[in-house]
């Protein structure tokens, strides 16, 4: 046994590996660990080189594993988004907006891209577009919620070009007023086609900027205890030229995250030449333990894509989708490239079952660790289907930021197993559980994970009754050990255990005791990866060995707001107001009451920068 480099000790390991379930201390060399158990076995395995940390009794988990990230999507964009991500009140979210206007310049727009839901906020609703004109009338302003909608306030319509002129888009609709201009409000109807074509039209960061950016995507992920991830890819990500970063990142040591990336087919008649090309220049599994090629989708064929957009009624896949489907899957099949499908619906997954079954009965299927995203509304016959073809069953928590629009439209007794998350493991089919961020939900594991376990939308919709809710281990092995068959990893990480990677998360609480309603709100105080410390914080900041340059522009939402919530959350955490905003006279910057009564919780240094940022001189403390 080589000597450790790393031993943690004094803590409260849930390892998930059944033969050993607790232990106190672990031992790590070259990447993995080699000693899990008592202080007792593994301390005197100690050496002089060896860093003996002290974790004080705490809970520790193996590190999570997102099983439907767009990470290689996510962290080109990550340092130019405004993220609402656990923002709790919309009047505190249009204060970071007014904030983040005045400090971005000209012709950068803002953005504010998926990861939230209106019913989060206090007020259940999203801003007006005349409240996006008051804060920004000069700077484009660009709102994504969700897949159901975009609103941009007029700046934006004037940088993207749309007019009275305008056509409208195939599956969307641009909302008019009654002379035919556009009002701002962009309608996915039935897909969000419209929507991320907009987006697009948006300035991009230079290349050294999205090595920056993603970095800090990775940093951030890694301070909620994420370590892995499989990235989904995505619109508009293209292949090879989109993953020119995160291949820089890989080759120079600086990925954090373990990623596991999947090819997104990108335009619509063009994908089985896709994947024919693909499959002569890739290889599957080509890579390493941080970055490697994990076969194909989530987009198979455009044909098949049936966006959930809970606000629209279920869209009827076209006739040719089984045709342009088989091309593909007996394409990957006979190259034994496993694949993901995107699918909300059951109609949608019971067709592509047919597909599969026919391919099967020529190329076997049994051993690709194939399977399905998503499956809201999938039927227990489809779930049997998968079962008797080896496939598997991805879910993430879009539920818990659309769950009010399934139970408007479908109702409360539809709602109460969608996806049906309990049954699918009753059955014995292979699941585990994601985010499916950044443009829908929010990348916040620990929201997921208090959505298995409570059955709760983060709006406080209670959609699952208790006998569809997961317990905290079941839960957390979603969020671990099962993630690992869809990638081909089992065995190799998941668990806290000899011969794994050595990759785990200390949280800021004890997943097993705190309250239920309490797990979404929990961060890493360690996280380690492959036996780095990738992230620290309090006591074990010292410890860090992964910290990022600053964020890259300087007028970057990520220098001033932090992570998910983070701002939100530390004005919660505030006493009474001692700190505010001296202008018992009007300065002319301060706009809202509610921005006045935000800020004032906030500590001076923040406090300025949120003021100086809108040209506010005048203080009184």
């Amino acid at each position: 046994m080589s000597t450790p480099e790393l031993i943690l000790h004094n803590g409260r390991f849930a390892t998930l590996d059944r033969s050993r379930p607790e232990a106190q201390a672990v031992a790590i060399a070259d990447g993995k660990f080699v000693a899990v158990g008592e202080a007792a076995e593994v301390m005197p395995l100690a050496g002089p080189r060896t860093r003996v940390v002290d974790l004080e009794g705490r809970r520790v988990l193996p590190g999570l594993i997102d099983n439907h990230l767009h990470i290689i999507r996510g962290g080109l964009n990550y340092n130019l988004e405004l993220r609402w991500d656990g923002v709790r009140s919309l009047a505190d979210a249009m204060a970071m907006l007014k904030a983040q206007v005045a400090i971005t310049p000209a012709p950068q727009w803002v953005r504010v891209v998926g990861g939230f839901t209106e019913h989060q906020f206090a007020e259940k609703r999203l801003p007006t577009i005349d409240e996006l004109n008051a804060v920004a009338p000069e700077t484009p302003v660009f709102l994504l919620h969700l897949y159901d909608r975009a609103i941009l306030n007029g700046a934006a319509l004037r940088a993207v070009g749309y007019t009275k002129d305008t056509p409208e888009p195939p599956g969307g609709q641009i909302l008019r007023d009654g002379s035919g201009n556009p009002t701002g409000l962009l309608l996915a109807k039935p897909n969000a086609g419209i929507l991320y074509a907009t987006l697009a039209k948006g300035p991009k960061l230079p290349f050294d900027y999205q090595l920056n950016s993603t970095r800090h995507f990775m940093r951030e992920l890694n301070r909620l205890g994420v370590t892995g991830a499989i990235d989904a890819g995505g619109g508009f990500q293209n292949y090879p030229e989109d993953y020119a970063v995160i291949e820089q990142l890989a080759a120079a040591g600086q990925l954090t995250i373990r990623l596991a990336y999947n090819l997104f087919t990108q335009k619509p008649r063009q994908e089985r030449d896709d994947f024919l090309n693909w499959t002569r220049t890739s290889k599957y599994k080509q890579g390493d333990d941080y970055f490697r090629h994990n076969g194909a989708g989530e987009m198979l064929v455009f044909s098949a894509a049936d966006f959930e957009d809970f606000r629209q009624p279920r869209p009827d896949m076209p006739a040719e989708m089984e045709g342009e489907l088989e091309a593909v899957v007996r394409i990957l099949a006979e190259n034994r490239w496993p694949w993901r499908m995107h699918a909300t619906y059951d109609e949608t997954i019971s067709r592509a079952l047919d597909v599969f079954e026919k391919v099967n009965r020529d190329i076997p299927l049994q051993g690709l660790n194939w399977f399905f995203d998503h499956a809201e509304t999938i039927s227990e016959h489809s779930i049997d289907r998968i079962a008797a073809l080896g496939g598997g069953i991805a879910v993430q928590h879009r539920m818990a930021y659309q769950g009010e629009y399934f139970v408007e439209r479908y109702g409360a007794a539809a709602a109460q197993a969608t996806p049906p998350v309990a049954r699918i493991l009753e059955k014995g089919v292979k699941t585990s559980a994601g985010t499916d961020a950044t443009r829908v939900a929010s990348y916040n594991p620990w929201v997921s994970l208090a959505w298995l376990v409570t059955g709760k939308t983060v709006g406080g919709l209670s959609i699952y009754p208790r006998r569809n809710c997961l317990d905290r281990e079941t839960a957390l092995r979603m969020w671990t050990e099962y993630v690992t068959w869809f990638s081909n990893e089992e065995g190799r990480k998941g668990r806290i255990a000899v011969g794994q990677l050595a990759d785990l998360v200390v949280p800021d609480r004890d997943y097993f005791a705190c309250a239920e309603d309490d797990i979404a709100d929990t961060t890493a105080l360690l996280t380690v990866v492959g036996g780095r410390v990738v992230y620290g914080a309090g006591d074990f900041g010292p410890l860090d060995e992964a910290g990022v340059p600053p964020a890259m522009p300087d007028w970057s939402p990520v220098r001033t707001y932090g992570g998910y919530g983070a701002w939100a959350q530390q004005r919660q955490a505030l006493p009474a107001p001692r700190v505010a905003c001296g202008c018992a006279h009007d300065c002319g910057v301060h706009g809202h009451d509610h921005a006045t009564a935000w800020s004032s919780r906030l500590p001076v240094g923040d406090l300025k920068s949120f003021w100086g940022a809108l040209g506010c001189s005048c203080w009184a403390v």
